[in-house]
């Protein structure tokens, strides 16, 4: 029954997002909600249920929202610091760099973007990658009257890429599921990692192609008349004398995010605090610029805290265990010895449904479990675990996505029909590369 209860409620949250008819704030909130309710209702008849109590959803919830509390901060203050290197003016230099190397080329524009965001994507962080990447390459978009969807997929598709390096989350997740060495998933992944990344150079060559001859080369003003394409939008908060002060900060930053010497939330309080001080010492000025982002910071933790509760009671509830057994128990025999590249073929829609934490904590253990008895390691299953990660971003559940389309301009919905077939084709990209350098194996005898 709580199989069942689970398949439906995803199945409800998934049709009232992707029809508009509730917002994801709202349906994060108010559809795991009733369900459970309804599961602590149905407990009173059905033995299945019994051990799910009225009073313990709201434990269930908080635990769910305790849990994701430091990835919240973190966006948070992420999306306020680089909001305010934004203001000071920090990006306008590489966009001037950019725009003075494409002129006015579709096609520069396109692998140039790629480019960006493999580079960002270094450190990790997804909401951060597309806070700098859109500020630099929409103008250039805009300029050249091209389609902001390209922009947003081939971002999604190098950040999905870049994130399966051990910071990035789920190559961390799968590790510490099944008690393996995260450099032994990574090292391996480099090969499939490069031909992917090859395979979107490729994707973004065509779509500049396209665009080039749909609009051709744009004749662009010459550089000293260029100033008017920046990414700080607000004259009075650029702080060009403080460019280099920043811009060691910023680097400071990253490279403290990657060598993780404090946790992340940490890094970004502190970051933001010693920019605002630096750049707006007066505190009028400090609170005009947090009021000035105050709306988009808060749209997308709100989000995070909603997605809390989704896990908390999916989790609480008993609901993910179930459907994981249900899976494994579902799988044909005859599948026992593909175990790893069925994996990595579920791993798409499995985390497109549901969150990483669900699914390489709740469902990634079960799998390995019945894959060791054909002969498949843990760590075989863990990269075949990690392959479905660029289908992933396009979840609703994952909240730097709402960030790209919310930065771009771009309905959500719009991003999914658009991007979802060159997600799915970087995934089989990444699966048969690994299966033919022999990364994870086809079948076992």
């Amino acid at each position: 029954m709580l199989t069942w209860l689970g398949i439906i409620m995803i199945g409800c949250f998934m049709y009232l997002i992707m029809s508009k008819r509730l917002s994801a704030l709202t349906a994060l909130t108010i559809i795991p909600i009733l369900f459970a309710v309804l599961a602590a209702f149905l407990g009173h008849y059905i033995d299945d249920l019994n051990h799910i109590q009225f009073d313990a959803l709201g434990n269930m919830m908080l635990d769910g929202i305790q849990k994701l509390a430091p990835t919240g901060i973190m966006l948070l203050f992420a999306i306020m610091y680089f909001a305010l290197m934004i203001d000071t003016g920090l990006f306008d230099p590489p966009v001037q760099w950019i725009l003075d190397r494409v002129h006015g080329d579709p096609l520069k524009v396109t692998l140039g973007t790629v480019l960006l965001t493999l580079i960002v994507s270094l450190d990790g962080d997804g909401s951060t990658t597309y806070m700098i990447c859109v500020a630099a390459m929409l103008p250039l978009f805009k300029r050249l009257n091209m389609n902001p969807l390209i922009m947003t997929c081939l971002m999604l598709l190098s950040s999905g890429i870049m994130n399966l390096t051990p910071w990035g989350g789920p190559t961390a997740r799968a590790a510490s599921a099944l008690h393996v060495d995260p450099s032994e998933i990574f090292v391996a992944m480099l090969i499939p990692m490069g031909i992917s990344i090859l395979w979107v150079f490729i994707l973004a060559y065509a779509y500049g192609r396209y665009e080039r001859k749909r609009l051709g080369i744009i004749q662009l003003k010459q550089p000293e008349h260029q100033v008017e394409i920046t990414v700080s939008q607000n004259q009075e908060a650029r702080r060009p004398h403080l460019r280099t002060i920043n811009a060691i900060l910023t680097l400071c930053l990253m490279i403290s995010l990657v060598m993780g010497f404090l946790p992340m939330p940490i890094l970004f309080m502190i970051a933001f605090s010693i920019a605002l001080c630096i750049n707006y010492p007066s505190l009028e000025q400090q609170k005009a610029r947090i009021a000035e982002h105050a709306d988009s910071a808060l749209a997308v933790v709100s989000l995070i805290f909603a997605a809390g509760i989704f896990t908390g009671i999916l989790s609480g509830t008993g609901m993910i265990h179930a459907m994981s057994e249900q899976f494994v128990h579902s799988m044909p025999e005859f599948l026992g010895p593909y175990s790893a590249p069925v994996t990595a073929i579920v791993s798409m829609p499995l985390t497109f449904f549901m969150s990483n934490d669900a699914f390489y904590y709740g469902m990634l253990p079960i799998l390995s479990e019945a894959a060791t008895h054909y002969g498949v390691t843990p760590v075989e299953m863990a990269r075949a675990s990690i392959i479905g990660q660029p289908v992933h971003l396009l979840s609703p559940l994952v909240p730097s996505t709402y960030l790209l389309c919310g930065l771009a301009g771009v309905d959500f919905a719009d991003h999914q029909r658009f991007t979802l077939k060159w997600a799915i084709a970087t995934c089989f990209v990444l699966l048969l590369s690994a299966l033919l350098f022999g990364i994870i194996p086809f079948a076992v005898s």
